[in-house]
C-alpha cells in the first residue's frame, strides 16, 4: 500500500495525533525534519517544550493528516509533556544505538510514562532505533530492539535521520497500524468529527430557537 505525498491539500480523510518521546539528544527533531523536508538542517536547536509540524499523505486512496509533536525530552518538562499524550493514536519511542543508556531509558521512563498518560488505551506505539549511521559506535544490537518490542506489543523499526535510512518507512508502518485499528480509525474520521459537530451545533441552534419561541 503506497504513501504519495500530498502537500498543500488538507482534505484529509483521517486526522491522526502522533508523539515522538525519547531521551534528549536521541535525535527525535532531526526524524521529524527528515521526513517532513527533502533536507536535514546539518543541526538543530534542541526542542523546548513541545513543537510539532503536519503532514499530509495519500493512502489507499484516503487523505491521512498527521499532527506529529515534538517533545523536549528533558525530565523537567514532563509536567507540561503530559498533557501532550492525550488523544495520541500513535507514539514513536526513539532511542539512539550508539548510547545504550538511551535505550535503557525508554524502559525504565519512556515506556512507563506512556502508559501514565496516553488516553487512547489502543494508541499504536512503535520503538525507533536512530542514528544507525553510526554503526561503527553502536551500543544496541538490533536484536535487542526487536526483542523489547516484541515484549511491549510495540512496533520496530531502526533508521538514520541522518542519511533518511527507514524515515518514512517508520511513519508509514505506525500510519498503517493506525489504519488497521477500527477505534482509532474512527476517532480519527475527519467525516465522523464533522457529523459530530454539525450535532452539537444543531442541538445548539434547536436550544437557542426554542428559548426565543418561548418568550
Amino acid at each position: 500500500m503506497g504513501f504519495t505525498s500530498k502537500v498543500g491539500n488538507s482534505n484529509s480523510d483521517y486526522s491522526f495525533k502522533v508523539l515522538l518521546v525519547g531521551d534528549s539528544g536521541v535525535g527525535k527533531s532531526s526524524l521529524l525534519f527528515s521526513f517532513i523536508s527533502e533536507a536535514v538542517p546539518d543541526s538543530l536547536s534542541p526542542t523546548i517544550g513541545v513543537d510539532f509540524k503536519v503532514k499530509l499523505y495519500t493512502v489507499g486512496g484516503k487523505g491521512v493528516k498527521l499532527t506529529i509533536w515534538d517533545t523536549a525530552g528533558q525530565e523537567r518538562f514532563g509536567t507540561i509533556v503530559s498533557s501532550y499524550y492525550r488523544g495520541a493514536h500513535g507514539i514513536v519511542m526513539v532511542y539512539d544505538v550508539s548510547r545504550r543508556n538511551t535505550f535503557k531509558n525508554v524502559a525504565d521512563l519512556w515506556t512507563k510514562e506512556v502508559e501514565r498518560y496516553s488516553t487512547n488505551h489502543d494508541c499504536i506505539k512503535i520503538l525507533v532505533g536512530n542514528k544507525v549511521d553510526k554503526e561503527s559506535q553502536r551500543a544496541v544490537t538490533k536484536e535487542e530492539g526487536m526483542a523489547f518490542a516484541q515484549k511491549h506489543g510495540c512496533l520496530f523499526i531502526e533508521c538514520s535521520a541522518k542519511t533518511k535510512e527507514n524515515v518514512h518507512q517508520c511513519f508509514s508502518n505506525l500510519t498503517l497500524k493506525i489504519l488497521e485499528v477500527p477505534s482509532l480509525r474512527e476517532k480519527g474520521s475527519v467525516e465522523m468529527k464533522r457529523r459530530k459537530q454539525k450535532r452539537i451545533y444543531d442541538t445548539h441552534r434547536g436550544s437557542r430557537g426554542g428559548s426565543c419561541c418561548g418568550q
